[in-house]
């Protein structure tokens, strides 16, 4: 696994995670509950994909090797993607997609709200751009959570289930990073400290309104997106994704 510095590392974070679960979602075409969620899951796919982009472009210009936002997106292999652990566990049934796209949201907007105001401007204008579209979708997931929770007893299962299955993944959305660290005693980005309490706050003030359980905070184990140390599943999601770049290595998105 490459090593760049500090804030390269941090830029390919942001898109591979917005990448991986743009992916996700798009799993869903043609499976969805109804046509509304349906255009609803690609619409917010397609805005990540838009931010991954920005974060690669960026990544790619720091790297300054001829590589490009395909070829982060395209040519890497498993071990080189730093995405959150979180957006590559698979889509389950429609409340665990729902249960993960809101813990992904939470995280994106207490982040990018933080990041628009960084010295840096390239990071700041990114941020500022996607934090209206994520705003959105936090709304969006918000609303899905709360309607499942506080809806039928099957709902109400289902969403406690979908829980238990991906809160363990969210360890990596409330650690505190040395890599955040360091670029916020730099300068380049703001302090982000706070972020994994404001997390925790918004998860739950949300699970009390859908009158879902809080568990117990979530500890890290061997795994480790940002050592490239993923679970199973990331393999067989890049092996669909990238096909079509791999095969033909000169096509565009």
């Amino acid at each position: 696994m490459t090593k760049y510095d500090e804030l390269t590392e941090f830029l390919l974070r942001l898109g591979d995670s917005a990448l991986i679960h743009a992916q996700r979602l798009c799993e869903w075409t043609g499976r969805a509950p109804a046509l509304e969620e349906e255009m609803g899951m690609m619409n917010v796919g397609l805005d990540l994909v838009g931010q991954a982009r920005n974060w690669y472009e960026y990544a790619a210009e720091r790297i300054n090797d001829g590589t490009d936002a395909d070829a982060l997106a395209f040519r890497r292999d498993e071990r080189a993607f730093r995405n959150l652990l979180l957006v590559e566990q698979p889509n389950g049934d429609f409340a665990v997609t729902m249960t993960k796209q809101f813990f992904f949201d939470a995280w994106q907007f207490h982040l990018l709200t933080r990041l628009k105001d960084a010295k840096d401007e390239r990071i700041a204008a990114i941020a500022t751009k996607s934090l209206k579209e994520v705003t959105y979708h936090l709304r969006r997931s918000t609303q899905w959570v709360e309607r499942l929770g506080d809806g039928t007893e099957e709902s109400h299962q289902r969403m406690e289930k979908a829980i238990d299955v991906l809160w363990r993944f969210t360890f990596e959305l409330v650690e505190k990073s040395d890599t955040e660290l360091a670029l916020s005693e730099s300068g380049s980005i703001p302090d982000l400290t706070a972020l994994p309490e404001l997390w925790q706050a918004t998860v739950n003030e949300v699970f009390a309104t859908a009158t879902l359980t809080v568990p117990d905070a979530p500890s890290s184990f061997y795994l480790s997106a940002r050592t490239g140390m993923h679970s199973e599943h990331l393999g067989i999601l890049l092996a669909e994704m990238q096909f079509l770049q791999r095969a033909y290595p000169d096509a565009s998105w």
